[in-house]
């Protein structure tokens, strides 16, 4: 039976399992070479068997060398903002003569955890997480012996380790706000799993902004939970098909916008419902009116993440930080477009 993290399973028991030496087994977890592959094989399924994980980290410190690489997990690889935060990281680590091995997670923490014993097996250096996962207390054990973690974009649950974030609430409660002061009542809110942090805060940005404009939000028009394009696009449709259809729209994630441009368009409601998205949009210069959005400074998430765990890597043991990245309101256009009926502006 795998060994808890209270009483881990050392080489020792590998070896004994095995029925080989400390060396044997050491030249097996390193995967050097000169071991028969009967033997390999042999310490192997002691390794499953125990479910004995190597501290790379700390034989890379008795050997006084690292690896010069980092793993970063994102959502989604093939979404623009990972893509972005991810090649903000590259270009930092790899200035630092950091070579960087990136994989997506989908959100699915079993996924998450998978990769991140991939990663270390393969002797990174430290991870940047993006973290899916709801519970990341089993990494203690490794950030402990030497495994540097910074998380992007979202803070760690379970576990206190540097992060990187946006003010997600201020930035809803502007937009938002913003709507609300150019007339609107009806602001359908479409956004993540609230269980996503980044989400959960989105939307307790909406909630704050019709509180202190003291102005009762309708139920009816906010929808979480939408995963993708077509999430997005079925949810505001039926909003639309309503008989008090939302005047404006607050889209809060860059694939949640998408969904909702394509259904406006369809509809051809886009230069009448107002739209503000979050994160950028790939068509947001390319459609009539432009996009306007909340705009996330990708560059500056990335950079800064890999800063703070080549610091850690240097020998940082300050007090664990969270350094909050400002985003900024682009106006383009279809967010600044009134709805077709005025109510009285919000007073300031």
């Amino acid at each position: 039976m795998p060994h808890t993290s209270e009483n881990r399973a050392t080489m020792l028991d590998v070896a004994r399992l095995a029925g080989v030496s400390l060396k044997t087994v050491s030249r097996v977890v390193n995967r050097e070479s000169g071991v028969s592959p009967a033997l390999v094989d042999r310490v192997d399924e002691a390794v499953r068997r125990l479910g004995y994980r190597h501290n790379l980290a700390a034989s890379n410190l008795r050997r006084g060398q690292r690896t010069a690489s980092i793993g970063v997990l994102v959502q989604d690889l093939s979404n623009g903002y990972c893509a972005d935060v991810l090649r903000a990281i590259e270009d930092r680590a790899r200035a630092a003569g950091v070579v960087v091995l990136a994989a997506s997670t989908d959100e699915d923490d079993e996924r998450e955890r998978e990769l991140v014993d991939a990663f270390i097996a393969r002797r990174t250096d430290g991870l940047v997480l993006m973290p899916s996962g709801r519970d990341l207390s089993y990494l203690a054990s490794e950030r402990a012996q030497g495994l540097a973690l910074v998380m992007v974009d979202r803070p760690a649950a379970g576990i206190e380790t540097d992060s990187v974030l946006v003010n997600n609430d201020e930035a809803s409660t502007d937009a938002v706000a913003d709507l609300l002061a150019r007339g609107h009542r009806r602001i359908a809110m479409l956004g993540d799993d609230p269980g996503i942090f980044t989400a959960r805060e989105r939307l307790a940005g909406y909630h704050r902004a019709f509180r202190e404009a003291g102005v009762t939000p309708d139920p009816d028009l906010v929808a979480m939970g939408l995963r993708t394009e077509q999430d997005a696009y079925d949810a505001l449709a039926g909003m639309l098909a309503a008989d008090a259809p939302p005047t404006a729209v607050f889209a809060a994630r860059n694939v949640i916008c998408l969904g909702a441009v394509h259904c406006l368009r369809d509809r051809d409601l886009n230069q009448s419902v107002a739209l503000v998205g979050f994160d950028e949009v790939s068509v947001a210069d390319f459609v009539d009116p432009k996009i306007s959005i909340v705009s996330q400074d990708t560059r500056t998430l990335g950079e800064r993440a890999v800063e703070i765990l080549l610091s850690r890597l240097d020998g940082d043991t300050g007090p664990v930080r969270t350094d909050i990245v400002p985003t900024v309101m682009v106006r383009r256009g279809s967010g600044e477009i009134a709805p077709a009926h005025r109510v009285p502006q919000v007073q300031d």
